[in-house]
């Protein structure tokens, strides 16, 4: 029974952390309708920026130098390839790509082999309640997603930018023409995408993580399933994914042992496997909208 607890609890502390990540992808969808393949890089480089400044400015300093610089970077990455855009969002998705691979690349030459702590506040430090034991940065993650992903959902319910986010999402030519400016609302999408992958950035390579490494960007691909299967266009949708993703990892984490030799390397692939199962029962994920076409 502790064994389930302790399973759920990890699953819902990593998908808090594939939450950050999934709402990045689904803010940057719903605005330009274009697949970001770039967050990965985007969060390594807070990461690093994290890794490199928490000696000399503190670890909250280095931390906000990192959220503003991924999202400034994010929104170069908006005005340079994708402002002046082709019709074909295909088109801009292999853009992000070649993109992702040039910023992993120059950030795979700077971290080398090495593995860098980010200097967080937790440490190996660990939470145990009623036989129950988990990290003090999980409890962390969860308490700082929650916290993010409300004052987003009250951005989205209240703030002029999250009325011209929906109003977009809904009908880009219409929005338009109602004077909306979309490339602003495309910009801050873009921003706050960025910020989102910083912060995940410090919760992915926390204890028991043993640190950041130039792999750790590829985690990133980890909450693109719990965003597709969730629908691309949900916000709601990538959180109820996330947290299926997360419970899955570590249910399969937990109980590998009694999964034999099929247990072993199923970790890495499952999230895509719950991915495929869910999107050949619901091609448009579990909330994603229906478009509507007139013939």
């Amino acid at each position: 029974m502790t064994t389930l607890a302790e399973v759920l609890l990890t699953g819902l502390s990593l998908g808090s952390v594939y939450a950050l990540i999934a709402v990045g992808f689904v803010v940057i969808f719903r605005a330009s309708g274009v697949m970001n393949f770039a967050h990965g890089s985007l969060l390594l480089f807070g990461g690093y920026l994290t890794a490199v400044l928490h000696e000399p400015l503190g670890f909250l300093g280095a931390l906000a130098t990192a959220v503003l610089a991924s999202a400034a970077l994010a929104g170069l990455i908006e005005l340079v390839c994708m402002r002046r855009r082709p019709t074909e969002t295909h088109v801009l998705a292999i853009v992000t790509i070649g993109v992702d691979i040039l910023l992993l690349t120059e950030l795979a030459r700077r971290i080398g082999p090495d593995v860098l702590d980010l200097g967080d506040p937790w440490g190996a430090g660990v939470f145990s309640a009623g036989g129950i034991t988990l990290a003090q940065s999980r409890v962390a993650s969860v308490v700082v997603a929650a916290a993010l992903v409300s004052l987003l959902f009250a951005a989205f319910r209240w703030s002029r930018w999250g009325l011209a986010m929906r109003a977009a999402a809904a009908d880009r030519e219409a929005a338009s023409l109602m004077g909306l400016r979309l490339g602003r609302v495309r910009l801050l999408a873009w921003c706050v995408a960025g910020a989102l992958a910083a912060v995940a950035a410090v919760f992915l390579a926390a204890f028991p993580t043993p640190g950041l490494d130039r792999a750790t960007g590829e985690i990133a691909l980890r909450a693109f399933p719990a965003a597709v299967l969730g629908g691309m266009d949900s916000v709601t949708g990538a959180l109820i994914g996330s947290v299926l993703i997360g419970v899955t990892q570590a249910a399969v984490a937990g109980y590998q042992r009694s999964l034999g030799a099929f247990g072993e390397g199923l970790g890495d692939v499952a999230p895509y496997l719950v991915m495929i199962i869910v999107l050949l029962v619901r091609p448009r994920g579990l909330l994603g909208t229906r478009e509507t076409v007139r013939v």
